[in-house]
């Protein structure tokens, strides 16, 4: 529907595994190198998604990746693997901290970061490490690699002319879904309002195609495609001088994305929170990042860096999250 169809299948969508393969104990807790428990908690969130964590436990890619120098897809194998499979109460990060460079030009081993920006760049390094020898690939195509089939989904813009009614859509691929908080008080408060349609005025106006004018007009953004896992990221950067929004924003065990899709007729579509990231500090330009996540025995860890312990779904439910993973 309006959406070109792929020339290639990257990935088969049907060997992904959303149910652990193995149940055990969590794996080990990492070692901050400095200022590095923003980068720590997205490995921990990224280690304890199922499907992805299944995947680089089964070393498909390495036995097949001829690249040469980094590669994202590697390094994160061999990460989760040390992690789950290795008797080690605390690993040393050492080649995420050594390759940051080529991870974001942003990232420096020795500076804060922030946890999303670095969420967001470690899904594009490894999207870039799964095209990697595959040259020639269509846009559609680059979102059937295993990062896009696990992450990814597509989010519908329909533009509405206020003046003679016409109507264009557009389609973007997405990863990751940023939220406004300023006003919601809950998770699904703010995805009402991401879907809500926004007039678009003034500055903000269009040209019509058929008015062949610049026209007021109406946006509305909905989820036309669920990804397997939703990554949602709540804006606590109240503006750019770093102050933060700490209110408490209420998110649910479980999710149904069903009312914010373009078609919102049909059953519902569930989800499960796994992890969550927490920025603990007063402003958005120092603090502490630690994570929450579900382990493949189905218990919850608050993970702080090194320490990794045991904790209910009510602490989870009550923290101040600052991103969300859920899956289908």
């Amino acid at each position: 529907e309006g959406m070109a169809l792929p020339q290639r299948i990257l990935f088969p969508p049907e060997e992904i595994c959303m149910d652990w393969q193995q149940r055990q104990r969590p794996g080990a807790g990492l070692c901050n190198l400095g200022s590095t428990c923003y980068i720590n908690v997205i490995l921990q969130c990224l280690t304890y998604t199922p499907p992805l964590a299944n995947y680089l436990l089964s070393r498909d890619h390495s036995q097949l990746c001829h690249r040469q120098g980094f590669c994202m897809m590697c390094i994160m194998e061999a990460h989760v693997r040390k992690v789950l499979r290795s008797s080690a109460n605390v690993i040393w990060p050492r080649a995420v901290v050594r390759d940051l460079k080529f991870i974001g030009e942003e990232f420096e081993p020795d500076m804060a970061g922030d946890a999303y920006e670095f969420l967001r760049c470690a899904l594009e390094a490894m999207q870039r490490a799964c095209l990697s020898g595959s040259s020639d690939v269509d846009i559609s195509s680059q979102t059937t690699t295993i990062i896009h089939q696990i992450f990814g989904g597509f989010l519908k813009s329909r533009v509405t002319c206020l003046r003679c009614q016409a109507v264009s859509d557009s389609y973007n691929a997405f990863l990751h879904v940023l939220l406004d908080i300023k006003a919601p008080s809950s998770l699904t408060k703010a995805l009402e309002n991401f879907v809500t349609p926004k007039n678009l005025d003034g500055k903000y106006c269009l040209k019509c195609s058929n008015c062949e004018k610049k026209v007021t007009a109406s946006k509305r953004v909905t989820v036309h495609h669920v990804p397997k896992v939703f990554t949602v990221c709540l804006e606590r950067a109240a503006d750019h001088t770093g102050r933060k929004i700490s209110k408490i924003v209420e998110y649910p065990e479980y999710l149904d994305l069903r009312p914010y899709m373009s078609d919102t007729a049909g059953e519902p579509l569930l989800y499960s929170l796994y992890a969550l990231v927490v920025h603990s500090g007063d402003t958005c330009l120092d603090g502490h990042f630690f994570c929450y996540t579900k382990a493949s025995n189905g218990q919850w860890y608050k993970m702080d860096d090194e320490s990794v312990d045991n904790c209910g779904i009510h602490a989870v439910l009550r923290q101040q999250a600052y991103l969300l993973f859920y899956a289908r």
